[in-house]
């Protein structure tokens, strides 16, 4: 049986725009993610994040629940928009309290806070400026890191830069972090984000001495659909601007030539400065958070046009005479159509620990469905139990392989409003009693999965 670490940091996570709701309190400003449900292209009858779960008010009976279930530890996002005020950044007091209260009473039940800086929602103020894709971004973003690490970095350990980043780049108008009608160079907003992660870490590093900090892009290992070597030729294109290019960038301080080449041949550069190159070249993290849901499978394009599959985080990824994403008929599907690959987790880590030797803590990773509440206030859901054990295990023999792991915080604590699929895409281990668009009481019911995962963490993964 794998002995996972004494002190590994087992708990779960969730984001403020998905869970917290209550856009209009707390001194809160207007993000993009609010009104996010009313563009044209929202699928209808699909709940936003306006009320979300509540969390916002019912914080600490959540927090007695991951203490129930024993959580060592919490991911959790910060809502700048919840902390700034505006582009002059006056600070709001009301969202300082609120997050302070949040951790100490992780930090009473012995509960480690993992912060994540950003997690895809954007004050509204900076777009006004441009959005994401401009210096006054990366400008603002250190103002913000600033008042995170003046506030809360004698109690948070654990840092999050930027949640995703590479999402940014490859599903940015899918999950609305850039307006559709917005025509930009993606890797240059790449870039942007890049230096705003750096800026942000070298300050942590003067500001917060006995802290750590780390990247988390989504990540999953590519395979080649086949035995020929222009598809593996696919899946090394791909590799690279869907995993490495993120962490090579954070981890060495410089963009491969390689990359620059695939760029520069499909028409795009990144303009970077000298001032920049030194910074990125002196803010490297202590440690590598990552995303993982699933792998992808490649095949190099026949045709100059390719057409795939719906575009989310996971599907859809193509660019012609490159790479394409295609289905790999050899692994089963969730019920919202996402490829299941367990072993794809552990050759995931395992690539990622090979190639940057920094210690790993896994962010998200689950397993989102259609649940039923039945009568006697009982939610079944075994194919979650399923998907962590065949994912734990995975992991567990990763860490037999030699992979330097600090903890595991799947996705998510409790239900939340999921991107284009609404709260009926759940993935929590505690049930919230709403639906699309009627509230009900918002009560939390215990999953049997909240059960499985008490035993779990009590036996330190030994009672998988």
């Amino acid at each position: 049986m794998t002995k996972f670490p004494k002190n590994f940091l087992w708990g779960a996570s969730t984001s403020a725009y998905q869970i917290e709701g209550a856009i209009n309190e707390g001194g809160k400003v207007p993000s993009i993610m609010d009104r996010f449900d009313e563009q044209p292209s929202y699928p209808e009858g699909i709940t936003g994040f306006k009320e979300a779960s509540d969390h916002y008010n019912k914080w600490k009976e959540d927090v007695a629940l991951m203490a129930e279930m024993g959580f060592k530890s919490y991911r959790f996002s910060i809502s700048w928009p919840r902390i700034i005020k505006n582009l002059k950044g006056d600070i709001n007091f009301e969202g300082i309290k609120f997050y302070n209260d949040l951790i100490d009473e992780l930090l009473k039940y012995n509960i480690e806070p993992v912060v994540t800086m950003f997690h895809f929602d954007t004050p509204n103020f900076i777009q006004e400026v441009g959005g994401v894709c401009t210096d006054k971004f990366t400008e603002l973003f250190e103002i913000y890191s600033k008042v995170l690490f003046e506030n809360f970095g004698s109690k948070v350990k654990y840092w999050l830069t930027i949640n995703e980043l590479n999402m940014f780049v490859m599903a940015a108008d899918v999950i609305g972090v850039v307006p559709k009608d917005q025509q930009l160079n993606p890797w240059q907003l790449m870039h942007h984000l890049n230096v705003a992660q750096a800026k942000a870490i070298k300050l942590f590093r003067k500001m917060c001495p006995n802290g750590k900090i780390g990247p988390a892009p989504n990540i999953g290992a590519v395979y080649s659909n086949s035995k020929k070597p222009e598809d593996y030729t696919s899946k090394l294109n791909i590799d690279m601007v869907r995993n490495w290019v993120y962490l090579d960038i954070v981890c060495r301080g410089e963009y491969s030539s390689l990359f620059l080449n695939a760029i520069k041949k499909n028409g795009l550069s990144i303009t970077i400065t000298e001032a920049e190159k030194k910074l990125l070249k002196e803010s490297k993290p202590d440690f590598i958070a990552f995303n993982y849901y699933s792998t992808m499978t490649s095949q190099m394009p026949t045709q100059k046009e390719v057409h795939q599959e719906k575009k989310d985080q996971q599907r859809g990824f193509s660019i012609p005479n490159f790479g394409e994403a295609v289905k790999n008929s050899e692994l089963p599907k969730t019920e919202f159509g996402w490829e299941i690959d367990p072993i794809g987790f552990r050759n995931t880590l395992r690539e990622v620990y090979d190639r940057y030797q920094l210690p790993v803590m896994i962010t998200e990773n689950g397993i989102g469905g259609k649940e039923k509440l039945e009568e006697s206030d009982k939610v079944h859901d075994s194919y979650r139990i399923e998907y962590y054990q065949q994912h734990i295990k995975q992991m567990g023999l990763a860490i037999d392989d030699g992979v330097e792991m600090i903890g595991y915080m799947p996705w998510s604590a409790i239900d939340l409003v999921s991107t284009h699929e609404g709260i009926s895409k759940r993935y929590g281990f505690v049930y919230v009693n709403r639906d699309e668009f009627d509230l009900k009481d918002m009560r939390r019911i215990r999953k049997d999965s909240f059960f499985w995962y008490k035993n779990l963490i009590e036996s330190n993964g030994e009672n998988i």
